[in-house]
């Protein structure tokens, strides 16, 4: 079957060679309880995330290079998969997060066949998605994560390669934020859409926009700025990657965060910016 999960619709056979994502059959490089995502996804004992190698998207910055570009992982099936559901679920992980899954939609349907925890269910994804997988995806999904990345062309070309991100993702975002908004009185959150959003060196510009885009959103979306960004990746050639962000930078695009009365938004602090994100992998 030639695979069209993503945008790049790059016809491999998963089942005989690697596709546009670098991978085949299903590789994790870590499964945890993890305690950084937003608050009402880590919660009180931690999101239940599995990070998948391999990646549509490749960003030169990416924090998790080693998986996007599949140099590390351990392979495993789709019930090994279902058991790593059940055992995240016992260990008393607030929701199972899936990080980066698109391009194992097809695994991740069949290991939910297997078992479905009693926990929701997080897609965490980079934003570059067709509406056809996420309305596969939307059937077993409680919670979408997706950043979004880019809207200016220019900067999608020059850190992945594709000028088409914002052609997709805006559309894909449009449809996650549908997803309806209910939190426990506790704050927990059971299902909803978060956006989210990583500020970038000379970025500011596309920022904003940004902002403006998710201000005309549902008001049951979430809006998660980021300034953590820490110079990481393939960035050699990109000499404005090699700093993290300035303190106008954050202003310039909080002011606008302001600007547009946001019901509901997370902000990281200017200092948060620090490698203590960037998990260890174990395979």
């Amino acid at each position: 079957m030639k695979c069209t999960l993503c945008p790049v619709a790059c016809g491999a056979d998963r089942k005989t060679g690697k596709g546009a994502c670098g991978v085949q059959d299903i590789k994790i490089a870590k499964y945890y309880l993890h305690p950084f995502e937003e608050p009402p996804v880590s919660f009180k004992n931690g999101s239940g995330c599995i990070f998948f190698c391999g990646c549509s998207l490749k960003c030169v910055f990416c924090q998790n290079f080693e998986l996007s570009r599949n140099t590390r992982g351990k392979s495993i099936t789709a019930k090994e998969l279902s058991d790593i559901f059940r055992e995240l679920e016992e260990k008393g992980a607030e929701n199972i997060n899936l990080v980066n899954p698109t391009h194992y939609l097809s695994e991740l349907e069949e290991a939910f066949s297997v078992y479905k925890p009693d926990i929701p269910i997080v897609y965490n994804t980079h934003g570059y998605e067709t509406v056809e997988s996420l309305k596969r995806a939307d059937k077993f999904t409680d919670i979408f994560l997706p950043d979004l990345k880019f809207i200016d062309p220019l900067l999608s070309k020059r850190y992945t390669g594709k000028d088409n991100y914002a052609l997709f993702a805006l559309p894909a975002v449009e449809y996650m934020a549908n997803k309806p908004l209910k939190m426990r009185e506790d704050g927990k959150m059971l299902s909803g859409c978060i956006v989210r959003h990583l500020i970038l060196p000379l970025g500011a510009y596309d920022s904003v926009n940004i902002v403006r885009f998710v201000s005309r959103l549902p008001d049951s979306v979430y809006f998660s700025l980021m300034s953590q960004y820490t110079p990481f990746g393939e960035i050699e050639n990109f000499k404005e990657l090699q700093r993290r962000i300035t303190r106008r930078e954050y202003n310039t695009v909080l002011q606008a965060v302001k600007s547009v009365n946001l019901k509901n938004v997370f902000l990281q602090d200017f200092d948060s910016a620090d490698t203590l994100y960037i998990p260890q992998w174990d395979y």
